[in-house]
């Protein structure tokens, strides 16, 4: 029997959990996204992770570690919850570590609106969804969720506007 999909409630408490891990990057220096690795009964997180660098990005090491850890029939219930929309090297990496649904906060490109041409983030305009339609697997997602954004965004307008 499937699991249900993570309720709305579920859904605020992981995210607001996600942009303290994505403060706690910034506060280390690094880009400030964050990412976190819910089990399938949609309470238990299983693993955190902040942003590393331009080619270690939250999802991705995240998603590099689960992969390790869990099957890849165990992912496929588990839901990555991150603060911005997965880029297309997340979407990838989330796609073929089977790890079947995603909540995001704030879509990528909200973030370009406020990063503009920065050189530290030349964003890929290619939504995740985008990304997902051209596989085989019916990937969840959710995203984005205005009720998250303004805080998510505040996070990133105080580190990219320095």
């Amino acid at each position: 029997m499937p699991y249900p999909d993570p309720t709305p409630a579920q859904m605020m408490q992981h995210l607001r959990r996600a942009n303290q891990i994505a403060l706690r990057s910034r506060d280390f220096g690094h880009h400030p996204f964050g990412a976190i690795l819910v089990a399938p009964d949609s309470e238990t997180v299983l693993l955190e992770q902040g942003n590393v660098d331009t080619l270690n990005h939250a999802e991705a090491v995240l998603i590099r570690t689960a992969w390790l850890n869990f099957s890849p029939s165990y992912l496929w219930d588990c839901t990555l919850y991150t603060t911005v929309e997965p880029c297309v090297m997340c979407a990838g990496t989330q796609y073929w570590a089977n790890i079947g649904r995603l909540v995001y906060g704030v879509a990528e490109t909200q973030l370009l609106e406020l990063t503009g041409s920065h050189p530290d983030n030349p964003t890929l305009n290619l939504p995740c969804r985008e990304v997902f339609d051209r596989g085989q697997k019916p990937i969840r997602i959710w995203g984005p969720l205005p009720a998250v954004a303004a805080d998510i965004l505040h996070v990133h307008r105080d580190f990219w506007q320095r």
